[in-house]
């Protein structure tokens, strides 16, 4: 097929690719509408915007963005005439979403009878462009949405839950942006603070809680993989206060649901899915008992469990990895390492596999494991599962200082007892001098 060449005139002087829905300054250029009010937003709480091409000054209020219906008319002329090469027709850009209309929608979401269908086109709209999340964002959607979700909760409902997650999470970018700026990207006030609706009382992670809890039917994971990455969103911003008096059922659950998700036929979700609880797991675990409680909810036989079941990405492994240093790094956690019959074999064949990050995960355990619980059968099952030949090839490879002296360390701290292991040679223990 012949390359085609698109006009200049089709194509935004932002994104360079061709405007699907073009409308002009006040300085005379025009843009595509998305990536001339997302570099409105970016501006809006600076003094001075200037003109991408121009650089005169530029109001940040779109509403001084005038639609150039000519060109687009132009643009899906163009367009519609070269589809047998392969361009894609550009459809007539939908009426912007206004006050009137989402008001009615939230009216709606309080009738039994309307809120599943107010949910959709909520999240129809919040998925059609960002100009519609910066909008929503800036109005009482979001407070909405959480408040919508904790309702369930405490009547045990489930219907339109999924929905709200979603509208949610998609709205959750644009409202942290929108709430830093002075003005908004549609001329309203400053945006809402997720803060204050989410994370200066457990009751809405209490509720993402109890989702996590309700049972997978059809192997549709959809609603677990929602609350799981919003749960991720509301610890981050969480105060650390709270954090630290989070109680055992709540780290039973995560891990009850990261052995739900392990043991799943499907793919990509459980690994997002995955992700997000090991990050809240990160987050939570340097806090109060946090460390003790995640150790007494199984958690470190589950992640050596994720990293033997399947194949899994690299961050993914790092994550579980960066979580069994923690762990390790009490009496209980190394207790139940050790406990597991592939914890060591598992670490061992890890390292130099996947990832620099990885290899720090796998030897501070490694490192934790051999100076304060090596008994002499940890030490022997070191040497039987390759842990040993391991250390030596790290001191060979290509990797960062610090990780060849962590390797050095564990050698010396057992050197008498790996003395006769062929695996070991002598100027492996004496060229890294302490």
């Amino acid at each position: 097929m012949a390359e085609i060449k698109v006009p200049e005139l089709l194509l935004c002087p932002i994104s360079l690719e061709i405007m699907k829905d073009p409308v002009t300054t006040v300085t005379g250029i025009t843009y595509d509408r998305e990536s001339i009010e997302e570099w409105l937003q970016q501006k809006s709480n600076k003094k001075d915007c200037m003109c991408p091409v121009t650089k005169q000054p530029l109001p940040t209020d779109p509403h001084f963005l005038t639609p150039n219906h000519t060109l687009r008319r132009f643009i899906q002329g163009w367009c519609s005439a070269n589809q047998s090469n392969g361009v894609d027709r550009i459809t007539t850009p939908r009426s912007p979403l206004d006050n009137s209309q989402l008001h009615k929608l939230l009216t709606d979401l309080d009738a039994p009878r309307t809120f599943q269908t107010s949910l959709n086109k909520m999240h129809d709209l919040a998925t059609q462009s960002q100009r519609n999340r910066n909008f929503m964002a800036q109005q009482p959607v979001p407070k909405a949405m959480v408040q919508f979700i904790t309702t369930t909760f405490k009547q045990g409902e489930t219907s339109g839950v999924e929905e709200a997650l979603r509208i949610l999470r998609l709205l959750w970018r644009s409202t942290s942006s929108s709430s830093s700026s002075s003005s908004s990207p549609t001329g309203g006030g400053g945006g809402t603070n997720m803060k204050p609706l989410v994370g200066e009382t457990l009751d809405f992670i209490k509720s993402l809680t109890w989702i996590l809890q309700l049972p997978i039917i059809d192997n549709d994971l959809n609603m677990v993989n929602e609350a799981m990455q919003i749960l991720k969103l509301t610890i981050e911003i969480t105060d650390s206060t709270l954090l630290g008096s989070l109680n055992h059922e709540f780290f039973k659950q995560i891990v009850s649901t990261m052995t739900r998700l392990s043991k799943s036929s499907s793919s990509s979700i459980p690994q997002n899915a995955l992700k997000s609880a090991l990050h809240v797991l990160i987050e939570t675990c340097p806090l109060g008992r946090n460390r003790t409680k995640i150790v007494e909810s199984g958690a470190v036989g589950e992640l050596i469990e994720l990293s033997m079941d399947k194949p899994t990405e690299k961050n993914l492994t790092e994550l579980i990895f960066k979580m069994l240093g923690q762990l390790c790094s009490c009496a209980e956690g190394r207790e139940e390492f050790l406990k597991h019959p592939a914890g060591i074999a598992v670490v061992s064949k890890r390292t130099l596999r996947v990832s620099a990050a990885t290899d720090d995960g796998a030897l501070h355990v490694l490192w934790l494991i051999s100076k304060f619980s090596a008994t002499n059968e940890v030490v022997q099952e070191m040497l039987r599962v390759g842990a040993v030949s391991k250390l030596c090839m790290v001191m060979q490879a290509d990797c960062a200082s610090y990780l060849k002296q962590k390797a050095t360390d564990i050698l010396r701290f057992h050197s008498k007892a790996w003395n006769n292991s062929p695996c070991i040679q002598l100027y492996l223990l004496t060229r890294h001098p302490r």
